[in-house]
């Protein structure tokens, strides 16, 4: 059981998970001891230096997230030729330390550095070095000959009184600090220098340490105040900074970007529930598509990303979600060798290559834009999985249902995918498979139609499109099944159909209808009434249409010369 006021860095049980910011407040507050000598054994001297030149506040002054995001671009170049952490001169009984809050790009900037404070042993500063992110090696010097700030000047001199029992049990940086065991955890003045924009995040994670609360409300207040928590280390204040950022109704934009933070925010459990509501956010956005293709294509990689993982995504087909892949890849990276890595190592696992048609992956083998194995084994991957049955299929798509790549399992496409097997003798022929759930068939209701992939025959394409219409007198709702031949013109084409169901019963294909048919461009023929019962009696928990929650449909179709 954890004490009262322990923080402890650990992840919140599920118990803990569920406070509210309030709750959270009420296990306790030291809030009398902040910045009090009687309370404290040691000072904290926060030495503030001037910003960078023409490097605005990232949070300070800005009204909406946009201004928030744009002044981080600025500060971008400046901040990434910092160290983030330096050791400045000090006194014998100082141990002075450089903090700045880092500032990312398309999670470039700090993508693999520790940004953690770094003590210096009594001497010069070539000596031994300790790096608080305990890699195993000690943290050597900076090669740039600017490492100790000399040239900056200090504004002012801020002085706090702390306890270093309740900061280093809130902070593991603290814990670190002052709990090494080595002669500096026992020095009592501790300097920070940062930069005027940081000073108001870090006082408020400080005052958080003590009271478990922030001052802060704004959503750009909130995230100053996150990147100062995660480079100290306070898991607790990354959690509730998070809770209150999806309090803050979400935008576009700052879905966008709460996916552009550092990356050791964004891999941070306290975070998770923040990102993950981003990519909700935006997955739901462009659910439909179709609607939206010119935004997306604007979209950075992680809302593309986000995007591409919903299996809620309602496109027509997954060729169309890749073909809008590979225009997105080039319109960001018109280099070739570039656009490769990306697609080979961000976005290949987002495209669900077994529901793509045939057609389309022959397609992907000849693309240059994939490295030839990579594209090999997607598609051979892909083969197999067509060419296993419906219900080992969907067996496969449960075997991981939570995983990141879920290039089993079945989008709300529009065009629903069907298996196509080809007879080229005694005449030619194709047999289509084609498969709707329950709850598919359901929505169709009253004047719905749901329409498979194309599939091909004597070089000709077809589809078919499932109904619920009326039936021929139009007296009652019935399910109808008919079959269409895509290209549009002069051209006519003679085809014998069968349409039949696999019954409950007997779990045999059961033939339904016949019919012969001379086809032109956009036409199309079928039953409205393939079962011969009203609709209600069609889709009912009981009916031998369903096995499993599955209506099997297939079709024949054959030309006779």
């Amino acid at each position: 059981m954890r004490l009262p006021g322990a923080d402890l860095f650990g992840p919140r049980t599920g118990m803990d998970s569920d406070l509210s910011p309030v709750e959270c407040r009420s296990d306790y507050d030291f809030g009398f001891a902040f910045n009090d000598s009687n309370f404290s054994d040691r000072v904290l001297k926060i030495e503030i230096v001037a910003d960078l030149p023409d490097a605005k506040s990232v949070g300070d002054g800005c009204s909406s997230i946009t201004e928030w995001a744009r002044n981080r671009k600025r500060r971008r170049e400046d901040i990434m030729k910092d160290k983030a952490v330096e050791v400045v001169g000090q006194n014998k009984d100082e141990q002075v330390l450089n903090f700045n809050i880092p500032d990312t790009e398309n999670n470039v900037a700090f993508e693999n550095q520790d940004v953690e404070a770094v003590v210096m042993t009594e001497g010069s500063p070539t000596d031994a070095q300790l790096d608080f992110n305990q890699r195993g090696d000690a943290a050597g010097p900076s090669s740039d000959s600017s490492w100790s700030m000399d040239c900056s000047t200090v504004l002012r001199v801020k002085c706090i009184y702390i306890s270093s029992a309740i900061l280093a049990a809130k902070s593991l940086f603290f814990h670190k600090l002052f709990l090494n065991g080595i002669k500096e955890s026992e020095q009592r003045d501790v300097t920070v220098q940062i930069h005027a924009s940081e000073e108001e995040a870090l006082l408020d994670l400080l005052n958080f340490m003590y009271c478990n609360t922030l001052s802060a409300t704004r959503a750009t207040a909130l995230l100053d105040v996150l990147l100062a928590a995660d480079k100290f280390k306070v898991a607790s204040c990354m959690r509730y900074c998070s809770r209150l950022l999806r309090s803050i109704p979400m935008t576009c934009e700052s879905a966008l970007l709460y996916l552009d933070l550092p990356s050791s925010i964004l891999m941070a459990e306290a975070v998770q529930p923040l990102t993950d509501a981003a990519k909700q956010f935006l997955a739901v956005k462009y659910k439909e598509i179709s609607k939206f293709q010119e935004e997306v294509l604007k979209l950075p990689l992680a809302g593309i990303e986000a995007v591409l993982s919903s299996d809620d995504l309602q496109a027509a087909s997954e060729d169309t979600l890749y073909d809008l892949v590979l225009k997105w890849a080039r319109t960001h990276y018109p280099k070739l060798e570039e656009r490769k890595e990306v697609l080979a190592k961000q976005l290949v696992r987002l495209i669900r290559f077994p529901y793509m048609t045939c057609r389309k992956l022959k397609k992907v083998l000849n693309c240059n834009e994939f490295h030839p194995e990579l594209a090999s084994r997607v598609v051979l991957e892909a083969l197999f999985f067509k060419a296993e049955t419906s219900h080992r299929q969907r067996a496969i798509a449960a075997e991981e249902p939570n995983a990141v790549n879920r290039r089993f399992v079945e989008r709300a496409y529009k065009y629903r995918p069907v298996k196509v097997v080809e007879l080229e003798l005694p005449h030619q022929q194709c047999v289509v498979y084609l498969d709707l759930k329950r709850e598919e068939c359901a929505q169709l209701f009253p004047t719905g139609r749901v329409y498979s992939q194309a599939f091909h025959l004597g070089g000709q394409g077809f589809f078919l499109s499932a109904h619920c219409n009326m039936d021929q007198q139009g007296t009652y709702h019935c399910f109808g099944l008919f079959l269409g031949m895509q290209e549009k013109g002069s051209v006519s084409f003679a085809v014998d159909y069968e349409f039949a169901a696999r019954s409950k019963q007997t779990e045999e294909y059961v033939s339904k209808y016949k019919g012969n048919y001379t086809f032109t461009g956009g036409k199309a023929v079928g039953y409205r009434n393939l079962f011969g019962v009203h609709w209600k009696a069609f889709i009912e928990d009981d009916s031998n249409n369903f096995i499993n929650g599955i209506l099997h449909l297939r079709a024949e179709l054959t030309i006779r010369q």
